[in-house]
């Protein structure tokens, strides 16, 4: 990966790297039920937990793997959630993409203003061919989100990930560089 952390910006939001400093803003959203059960997590109980999380963005960009962004407020520089890349093979150009926000900033088009600004930024410098979101079927939000970028579902991928003491089907949905205008 790139020595420094790549900034991101877009009319409200800025996507930087979150530091341990963050963690008290993350914990706002990552302890909330509604926001984490379609990631397949519990509530984060403590802001230790969300220190864990902050380590697990750092070992995705410093293995490569990945890249995950802080999404904060321009006005107020609070991180209000995260998007960004895991499972990124380079040698086969494809990444799953991956994202939270707060449900105080739910429907106003700020999970589609990172997503988008993300997308575009795997397809130019990660020279992503194919981008993948795995999304549970009730998630009809986050379906509608990704469609409206222009991906689109392949399939349902039944009992693909063991969470929270059970198995869940995920849908499988993918863009691919050309079919869209956000390369």
């Amino acid at each position: 990966m790139q020595k420094n952390f790549p900034i991101l910006e877009t009319s409200r939001l800025i996507l930087r790297e979150v530091k341990e400093e963050d963690a008290k803003d993350m914990f706002q959203y990552l302890s909330d039920i509604d926001v984490v059960k379609p990631m397949g997590l519990s509530p984060f109980e403590t802001v230790n937990d969300v220190l864990d999380e902050v380590g697990w963005y750092k070992s995705i960009y410093n293995e490569g793997t990945g890249i995950r962004w802080g999404i904060t407020l321009k006005e107020s520089g609070e991180v209000i959630g995260s998007c960004g890349f895991l499972n990124m093979i380079n040698k086969h150009y494809r990444a799953e993409v991956g994202y939270e926000l707060s449900k105080d900033y739910w429907s106003r088009g700020l999970a589609s203003e990172a997503l988008e600004v993300v997308v575009k930024y795997g397809y130019q410098h990660f020279q992503l061919e194919r981008i993948e979101a795995l999304i549970e079927p009730t998630n009809l939000p986050s379906q509608k989100l990704v469609e409206k970028l222009g991906f689109k579902r392949e399939g349902l991928l039944r009992h693909y990930e063991y969470t929270c003491g059970k198995f869940d089907d995920l849908y499988m949905y993918s863009i691919i560089k050309g079919d869209t205008n956000l390369s």
